[in-house]
């Protein structure tokens, strides 16, 4: 009796973290993937995802490009014995497809982890789920609670616009008509488009908008800085810098410079604008495309929304 009753504590312990299936799924702000999370794991505070109260447990969710998946796929097809490591994929049957999990055994510093890993197709993304377990937490986040609630993962279709946008450490007042949001870094950078993510972005106007890190305040170093980063831009080929300026963006002062490049698979002619406000401890940049022939159009509105930003009060 006196060892039936531990057993039969630790099993009800175990069952109360497996997650409640007749619960709706928890999307962390910004992701279109999320799940059901299991007893004692609830949103996490500075990343997206999920962990336990005192920050032991964490769950991440995030997305990634969609091709990820098929690599994975492709991967387990050509060794489904798993890798040298000794690290296997399983397969898991989720609402939001055929899903790739993953469990080993590592550490956290000194600390005894389980790391488990799971990879899902979305449309125009991959979503992936990354969980460390201590040790000390192991008998109720055990493997198969939380095998159960990876299962629940689920896509949406679409985050709302005052969702993505109210992620930002900055406001957005104008979207001057585009109709597409699409969060990049949660909290950090977001699209603004005319196209779609499935049809691609490049043969319409789009935007980036997000934060960078520290720059040079010396008027010389940021022109520098400026056009190093303008010619860095992703998927452009064929760069070059047609104008190169400083200006006052909403009474800061800021940079402005034009390329013109061709971008996506299709090689289209685009001007590119990208304007840099810069600030104390981060600044503002602003990456913004047109097809060439809808250039003139196209900069009246990305002036629109590039006035528009204001900080957060």
């Amino acid at each position: 009796m006196k060892l039936i009753r531990p057993l039969a504590a630790l099993a009800l312990l175990v069952a109360s973290a497996l997650p409640a299936f007749a619960a709706d799924a928890v999307y962390p702000p910004g992701m279109r993937l999320g799940m059901v999370p299991l007893v004692g794991l609830g949103k996490a505070k500075t990343f997206p995802g999920f962990e336990n109260e005192d920050g032991s447990v964490k769950v991440l969710i995030t997305e990634l490009p969609p091709a990820a998946y098929n690599e994975v796929v492709s991967a387990f097809n050509a060794n489904p014995a798993g890798t040298s490591n000794g690290v296997k994929p399983d397969k898991v049957e989720t609402p939001a497809g055929l899903a790739y999990f993953t469990s080993e055994s590592g550490k956290a510093g000194d600390t005894l982890v389980k790391r488990y890993s799971m990879i899902v197709p979305g449309t125009g993304f991959s979503g992936y789920v990354a969980m460390q377990v201590p040790e000390n937490a192991s008998k109720i986040y055990t493997d198969e609670a939380v095998r159960q609630m990876f299962a629940t993962a689920t896509i949406r279709k679409e985050v709302s616009a005052d969702e993505q946008l109210g992620l930002l450490p900055f406001k957005v007042t104008d979207l001057a008509g585009f109709k597409d949001l699409r969060t990049l870094v949660p909290g950090a950078s977001i699209i603004l488009a005319d196209g779609s993510e499935s049809s691609g972005y490049e043969s319409k106007p789009f935007m980036i908008l997000g934060l960078i890190g520290a720059t040079p305040q010396a008027a010389d170093d940021r022109a520098r800085f400026a056009q190093e980063a303008a010619l860095q831009i992703p998927g452009l080929r064929e760069s070059r810098i047609t104008m190169s300026e400083p200006i006052r963006i909403n009474s800061q002062p800021g940079f402005e410079t034009r390329i013109d490049g061709v971008s996506g698979k299709d090689k289209t002619p685009v001007t590119v604008v990208q304007w840099i406000r810069f600030g104390g401890g981060t600044s503002l940049r602003i990456i913004a495309s047109a097809p060439r022939d809808q250039w003139s159009d196209a900069f009246t509105r990305f002036r629109a929304v590039r006035d528009g930003i204001q900080p957060k009060g």
